[in-house]
């Protein structure tokens, strides 16, 4: 395994699984020392799985697993680790292939996802975006990003995707900062167009919408970087450089909590509407 990028949630990651290792060593009644001497390592290498500091290869884990005496927990201390691995992805590497196969990658945890709760403070989120909104994203991704140009078959990637929305048992909670409402992206028409399109799903029975206004009191808790949180199970963030996957128990707890306190400062119903409606004029 190759030594993970740096990241505050990676790091808690890993010095959480070092710390189970820890705990599987002590219950097994032996040293660290001891373990090193059974493994045919050094007595560092054990200190530095458990410190959370190396990350270990599936190899060291089945190692470890064996000699403390628990085998049947290799696969899943295994697929603990593999998470980790797979928790921070620039974006340089996810889209190394394009913009649509990046799409197609997170399809199948957007299907098995019951309950989602959006927050975006500068972005209409995917769920809701218009095909001339989605085209504009990932145009200027491509071009900034200097992708190879697909950005036709993700669009239609991302569209249909949308269909979830409509089907099924879905259940989407969307909280966004008024500001995302008047950032102009793909120009007048097309914000009009997503403006409309947002008063429309807003009535769907899938679709709850609050916004918070720009005017709201932002004392106890101010705008955050966006998230998606897929039922209890997974967050992603999308930072500058990278694509952040939370799986920690704890940290879900946090977006969760975030959340919450967000939904209880926006407007809902005829106040969201007139917050969109005052959006869509300020473009004329």
């Amino acid at each position: 395994m190759s030594t993970p990028p740096t990241s505050s949630a990676v790091k808690e990651a890993r010095i959480s699984f070092g710390r189970r290792l820890r705990e599987i060593r002590k219950n097994s009644g032996l040293t660290a020392r001891a373990l090193a001497t059974l493994a045919g390592w050094h007595e560092s290498k054990c200190s530095n799985l458990e410190r959370g500091s190396r990350p270990p290869s599936f190899g060291d884990i089945r190692t470890y697993a064996e000699h403390c005496g628990v085998p049947h927990l290799a696969n899943e201390l295994i697929d603990t680790a593999h998470g980790i691995d797979g928790m921070y992805v620039e974006w340089r590497q996810l889209e190394q292939s394009g913009l649509c196969r990046a799409q197609e990658s997170v399809l199948p945890i957007w299907e098995r996802t019951l309950r989602y709760r959006i927050y975006s403070s500068w972005l209409i989120p995917g769920p809701v975006q218009t095909e001339a909104y989605i085209r504009a994203l990932l145009t200027s991704i491509r071009d900034r990003r200097k992708l190879v140009d697909d950005v036709e078959e993700a669009v239609r990637v991302r569209v249909d995707k949308q269909r979830i929305v409509h089907q099924g048992n879905h259940r989407f909670a969307i909280i966004l900062e008024e500001a995302a409402l008047r950032y102009r992206i793909g120009g007048e028409e097309t914000m009009a167009g997503q403006l409309g399109h947002l008063l429309t799903v807003a009535t769907l029975p899938s679709v709850s919408l609050g916004i918070i206004p720009l005017a709201a009191d932002r004392s106890a808790l101010w705008p955050v970087e966006g998230f998606f949180l897929f039922d209890d199970a997974q967050a992603n963030v999308e930072l500058v450089s990278a694509h952040l996957t939370v799986v920690q128990k704890h940290e879900l707890n946090l977006y969760s909590d975030t959340f919450a306190r967000l939904a209880q400062q926006a407007e809902y119903g005829a106040g969201a509407r007139a917050l969109i409606a005052r959006a869509i004029d300020a473009l004329e």
